[in-house]
């Protein structure tokens, strides 16, 4: 499945670690566009200028690790199409020149089914998306949060568990599911 991630889920950092440790894992092929990697950009600017310097380092690093991501800007594709906020009307674009099934974003009232489905695209909310994976493919997903765990409590002050951790990113469905497989 070729699933193009909106701003939202690339930032913040946990959710798009575990997301995009999928992806490395081969569970799905992720997308996106400039214009997307620049709202993430722009969203860590709003908390100084070092959270830009180092989105700017992860969004290139980003570019080493998923070389095939990114999806060319269409502007003829983008003015046929619309949607109720016109400024995410971009990333339906991408969807669709990128060929992707479905668009994650946590965005639900942006992306109507419907209008999606005239595409021939699907919206997924990450933590549903996330926990599909965990049944398909339980010790691949279940390696990648551990890892995004170890790495939480490396870089915190406090040690998280799995499932405050996961509620904290946004993925409590996928914490809840993830504690309980373990057990």
């Amino acid at each position: 499945m070729r699933v193009l991630i909106d701003a939202c889920v690339l930032y913040p950092t946990v959710m798009r670690e575990v997301v995009l440790g999928c992806a490395r894992e081969g569970l799905f092929e992720a997308r996106w566009s400039d214009r997307i990697l620049e709202e993430w950009a722009r969203a860590a600017a709003k908390l100084g200028p070092e959270q830009a310097l180092l989105a700017r380092g992860e969004i290139a690093a980003l570019g080493a690790a998923f070389p095939d991501a990114i999806v060319p800007d269409h502007q003829g594709l983008r003015a046929r199409l619309w949607l109720p906020d016109p400024d995410d009307i971009h990333v339906l674009a991408a969807a669709v020149a990128g060929s992707c099934d479905a668009i994650m974003t946590t965005n639900a009232k942006d992306f109507p089914g419907n209008i999606l489905a005239d595409e021939g695209v699907f919206r997924v909310d990450p933590d549903a998306f996330l926990r599909s994976l965990l049944s398909e493919a339980p010790d691949q997903v279940g390696a990648v949060a551990e890892a995004v765990l170890a790495e939480a409590n490396r870089l915190s002050e406090r040690a998280w568990e799995m499932r405050a951790l996961m509620k904290k990113a946004r993925l409590p469905r996928l914490g809840k599911a993830l504690v309980t497989k373990s057990h």
